[in-house]
């Protein structure tokens, strides 16, 4: 196992190109897959490419308001009491390893992007607490927690099924989570990998390669060093303008308006925290401790760059998806497995065939709706259920999320790495989460 960590991690930093570049490669693969493998010429799937390519502004826009406010609500003096005090816990490497996979992993069960954000803040709490951990394999760790959201209360699958109204409601009807996400083997999955991803990634920072231990003051990434000072109180006479961009009180009434909108969306909505609530949080949290719109907008400019990659990728997975769907490309990948299923492998074949289709349409919504007008029929006529079926398809959806940037992105623009300082331990990651996952769709 340490051969093949030290193996993986070598390859990755010597061949896998940055993330943006990954995006291109992969654009470029789907148009040759698509010309040879469907009946698109290459004029339809450029236009596919191109009809796609804006599909995921609001998402894009999501994202890299994900990264953006958690960044603003992190640099607020009590936030980043609260995570000091918490990384305390952990005093030497491998106890840091295994609090921020811990914390991650429950963080990404209470919500996805909650969970990417926390995890990737937490962990520069930790690197700073712990100097000499392996500042990658931390950061790995802290993405490695995301393998476990399409098991949690934001998993979009199982909670569309359960929403009264959803495109195949007529086929499957409404599905309740207590026969998805509160199933046993669902249960037994996510139990697994909460309570083993720890000791698997402290694993990983012992068998990494030796040459390459880059603890964190080697990286010395921008937010391991010092973080923004925004306490200062401003100096001189303040001209009007000065004055209300200083003003404590306009912060806390629109802080305090904000706030009081979140109190009545879960009075009306019960605890849906979904990516906007989630985001209109980490604002509006970050407004009230930052006490002041000026020391706000100071850490809003600091905020900003980091969600760069975000703003100019999705765009191109958003093309690469057009071309996958509308050549119907993805259709053939989830219909090659379906042939060779029977009644006890199919839940194994549609979680392999899903975590296929998810490197090329990353995004789990968008993926049941590819996937499911095939694996839903297919469940039905050989008698499997389909509520694992969806949960089949959700765990492939989470499970190649550790080998696609593109859900790493918002965690690397936090820690300021390159895709490829993680991904030869998330290559491991992905190995081992493999059989949990398929023993609860087999056995369970």
């Amino acid at each position: 196992m340490k051969a093949i960590t030290r193996f993986c991690d070598r390859m990755v930093q010597r061949y896998l190109p940055d993330a943006f570049l990954f995006a291109i490669l992969l654009t470029i693969i789907v148009f040759i897959l698509g010309v040879l493998f469907t009946d698109s010429s290459p004029v339809e799937m450029v236009s596919y490419w191109g009809g796609g390519f804006w599909d995921l502004l609001a998402f894009a826009m999501q994202m890299s308001l994900i990264v953006v406010t958690g960044y603003i609500l992190a640099n607020t003096p009590i936030v980043k009491r609260l995570l000091s005090k918490l990384s305390t816990i952990a005093d030497t490497p491998s106890q840091a390893i295994l609090l921020v996979t811990f914390v991650s992993s429950a963080a990404c069960l209470i919500n996805y992007g909650f969970g990417l954000v926390v995890g990737a803040l937490f962990a520069i709490h930790v690197a700073k607490r712990v100097p000499t951990v392996d500042y990658r394999v931390l950061m790995a760790s802290a993405y490695s927690g995301f393998l476990l959201w399409h098991g949690g209360l934001s998993a979009s699958i199982p909670l569309l099924i359960a929403t009264p109204g959803h495109f195949l409601e007529d086929t499957i009807g409404t599905i309740p989570v207590s026969d998805t996400l509160f199933s046993s083997f669902n249960l037994f999955i996510v139990a697994v990998l909460l309570f083993t991803l720890p000791f698997l990634n402290r694993f990983l920072m012992k068998a990494r390669d030796p040459l390459h231990n880059t603890n964190a003051t080697l990286w010395r990434p921008e937010e391991i060093n010092h973080s923004i000072d925004n306490s200062e109180e401003p100096l001189g006479e303040l001209t009007p303008a000065e004055r209300l961009e200083n003003s404590k009180v306009l912060s806390l009434l629109i802080g305090v308006f904000g706030l009081a909108f979140v109190v009545f969306f879960f009075i009306e909505n019960g605890f849906d925290l979904n990516i906007n609530i989630v985001n209109f949080i980490m604002l509006f949290l970050g407004i009230l401790f930052h006490r002041t719109p000026r020391r706000f907008l100071n850490s809003v400019t600091s905020a900003v760059k980091n969600a760069g990659g975000i703003i100019v990728q999705f765009p191109f997975y958003a093309g690469i998806m057009g071309m996958m769907v509308t050549s119907g490309l993805s259709e053939q990948m989830s219909m090659a497995f379906v042939n060779i299923s029977n009644e006890f492998t199919f839940p194994l074949f549609a979680f392999i065939s899903a975590g296929i289709v998810n490197f090329f349409v990353p995004s789990g919504g968008g993926q049941w709706a590819v996937q499911a007008p095939i694996m839903i029929p297919a469940s039905l006529e050989l008698g499997v259920d389909t509520a694992k079926t969806a949960m089949a398809v959700a765990w492939g959806d989470a499970w190649t999320n550790m080998i696609q940037p593109f859900w790493a992105l918002p965690l690397l623009a936090i820690a300021g790495l390159k895709v490829r300082d993680i991904m030869g331990f998330c290559v491991l990651i992905l190995l081992y989460s493999f059989f949990p996952i398929a023993i609860g769709l087999l056995f369970f």
